[in-house]
């Protein structure tokens, strides 16, 4: 089995989250050899929801994404950072454009921004929270033509200066606007889980993210990603769930993340990142799994001294 990259998604919710944890969990992912960190993003939690998420809400409220991703940049020295969705129509472009340059600029260029538009495509509204709009201020027809037009001001921000962009709901007055990436430019992964937005991400984004929740659909989302000339790389995030809360051992565990290794390589996946749903569990705990994981898959070899 070719074995994808694989990331770890960091406790950014639960009764554990916090600096210690999060620490931890970084600092053992890279010693580990794991490609990357990553965390994902909700505003809030409704607490009558007027729709039911595909993927379900998180149990708890989730740190803001970028502010986890900036403590765990400066507790690690190489491993990769992801943002595994941020919602980005929720921030000025030129405000998020500054946050992830910032990052960027402070991890050395290890940032891969993967954002979204906050739910999916016209065909299918299941997997956006309206609240969330509503509590952001931003109106939902904002999707779509609105969220290319959000990438675009923020690629704007991150060229030469002086930046100017004039969009139809976005303007960025001639300014000078910092500070710019590490390299180049920010590598942008869109979020997407229908049709429209999948093939959106072929022809504007650098890569695709999507969410693994039922392996029969999960080729046929690649697979339109490809089929629309996606040449970038394909980022899918599992959803880790045992019976008790925790797997009964590290075996268990192994078993469990290496049958999805092969399904996500079968799939056409390039990285697959676990979110572990295990805030309930120390992240003691969650570190000797990994432990086990990476001693199962051979990434021992790729371990290097703690920070």
């Amino acid at each position: 089995m070719t074995i994808p990259r694989i990331g770890i998604g960091l406790p950014s919710f639960g009764p554990h989250s916090g600096p210690e944890a999060i620490t931890l969990i970084a600092q053992a992912a890279e010693r580990f050899g794991y490609h990357a960190i990553s965390v994902n993003e909700r505003l809030l939690l409704p607490v009558a929801p007027t729709t039911n998420l595909k993927d379900g809400l998180p149990e708890s409220y989730v740190w803001d994404p970028l502010e986890v991703l900036t403590w765990a940049a400066a507790h690690t020295n190489r491993i990769r950072l992801t943002s595994g969705v941020v919602n980005s129509l929720f921030q000025p472009p030129i405000v998020l454009a500054r946050r992830l340059a910032t990052l960027d600029r402070l991890s050395r260029g290890r940032l891969e921004a993967g954002i979204g538009q906050g739910g999916g495509g016209a065909e299918d509204a299941s997997w956006m929270i309206p609240e969330e709009f509503i509590a952001a201020g931003i109106p939902r027809t904002h999707r779509g033509a609105g969220f290319i037009e959000h990438v675009a001001a923020m690629r704007a921000c991150w060229g030469p200066d002086p930046v100017e962009f004039t969009g139809t709901r976005y303007r960025i007055p001639r300014s000078t606007v910092g500070p710019k990436p590490w390299g180049d430019t920010i590598p942008l992964y869109f979020g997407a889980m229908v049709r429209s937005t999948i093939e959106r991400a072929a022809t504007v984004a650098d890569g695709f993210i999507t969410v693994g929740l039922d392996w029969t659909e999960t080729p046929t989302r690649i697979a339109w990603y490809r089929d629309a000339g996606g040449p970038g790389p394909v980022i899918l995030n599992t959803l880790q769930t045992y019976p008790g809360g925790e797997p009964a051992t590290p075996t268990v565990f192994t078993d469990t993340i290496c049958a999805d290794l092969d399904r996500a390589q079968k799939a056409g996946a390039d990285e697959m990142h676990l979110t572990l749903n295990l805030a309930s569990v120390h992240p003691e705990r969650q570190m000797e799994l990994l432990g086990a994981l990476a001693d199962t898959l051979g990434l021992e070899a790729q371990r290097v001294a703690p920070s």
